[in-house]
């Protein structure tokens, strides 16, 4: 082995502008708005506008296209359907969801499946190119730190060869990332800057329409949750889809242990910082968090997987919500 090494167009209204220090509130829009629920640090721009007109980070953010983009894409649909505001915000989040990140979560898992099917091949490897090197390292007098850097030199090379043979390089994993979290986020300042007023549509604030459009015990939209029931429902969904993957993947490495905790304290820290910010918001954040639970129990599903031609691997269950449950069960319940 080692012989072969070698059309229309949304205009954000100017950033407001932090007057006397205190537990201020914006003023109304001019356009006869319903005065803001929110302090003013929640509704100004994080930094303002200067004389010049260079403005700050969220504020190029703000007015930026993909932003832009996301507010044509919320009022394009709620338009289309007619629906309130809440049922408007939850669509889109469902029809997104459901177009955009849940193939991209398939596709996922189908590389990761093959990766995994790599790994009693890259084992064999692994114990043959130890044999040879150490085999060279006697022939040549290599010192162990040399030998060491030849088998890792070499074992990243023909690991990386069957990654190129298979198509299944571990970094295609990561794309579902790279394009759910941008969505996310410009998703997440759209609503922002329609529920703080910066947003106007054929000369109607969207501010006051969302003033109107909420339902059930958050009416306004663009007021905070007080009742604190949609943003401990965002982190209760969230540490739920924390869990399962932590379920799934028993004996995890020291890195995978770190970062499940990880992702456990971000979720626990979601609920105070969406107990500040406007329940359009939130309710996005509940709706897409609520989506990507039910995501990860549809690919765990044996014929759901098949249809994504996803392929078997050994921890593969036939029963694997009833495994899910026990295992649910026994962490949680019956654990004294």
């Amino acid at each position: 082995m080692l012989c072969r090494l070698g059309g229309r167009r949304l205009r954000p209204r100017p950033g407001l502008q932090l007057g006397v220090p205190g537990p201020q509130f914006a003023s109304a829009p001019t356009g006869g708005a319903k005065r803001s629920a929110l302090p003013v640090w929640a509704v100004a721009s994080v930094s303002a506008v200067s004389p010049g007109g260079a403005g700050g980070w969220y504020e190029a953010l703000a007015a930026s296209a993909p932003v832009q983009g996301a507010e044509e894409l919320l009022l394009g649909a709620h338009s289309a359907v007619g629906l309130p505001w809440w049922g408007s915000i939850l669509l889109t989040t469902v029809a997104l969801r459901g177009a955009v990140t849940l193939p991209l979560a398939a596709y996922q898992h189908y590389i990761l499946a093959k990766v995994e099917n790599l790994q009693p091949e890259i084992k064999k490897i692994a114990q043959h190119l130890n044999q040879e090197v150490a085999i060279r390292a006697n022939q040549l007098g290599w010192s162990k730190r040399v030998a060491r850097l030849t088998y890792l030199k070499n074992m990243r090379r023909l690991v990386s060869e069957l990654y190129v043979r298979d198509n299944c390089h571990p970094f295609k994993a990561t794309v579902l990332v790279w394009i759910q979290l941008p969505m996310w986020i410009f998703m997440s300042v759209a609503l922002r800057n329609f529920s703080t007023g910066a947003t106007h549509s054929e000369g109607f604030s969207v501010q006051e329409q969302l003033a109107t459009g909420g339902v059930l015990w958050f009416p306004d939209l663009t007021a905070l949750d007080s009742t604190w029931i949609l943003p401990v429902s965002v982190g209760v969904i969230n540490l739920l889809i924390v869990e399962i993957f932590a379920l799934q993947k028993m004996g995890m490495s020291r890195f995978q242990a770190y970062g499940t905790y990880f992702v456990r304290a971000v979720s626990v820290l979601m609920v105070p910082i969406a107990a500040t910010v406007p329940s359009s918001i939130v309710l996005y954040w509940l709706c897409s968090s609520f989506m990507g639970l039910s995501q990860n129990l549809l690919l765990r599903s044996p014929r759901f997987r098949q249809l994504c031609r996803i392929p078997l691997t050994k921890r593969d269950s036939d029963t694997p919500y009833k495994d899910l449950f026990a295992a649910f069960y026994a962490k949680f319940i019956s654990r004294k």
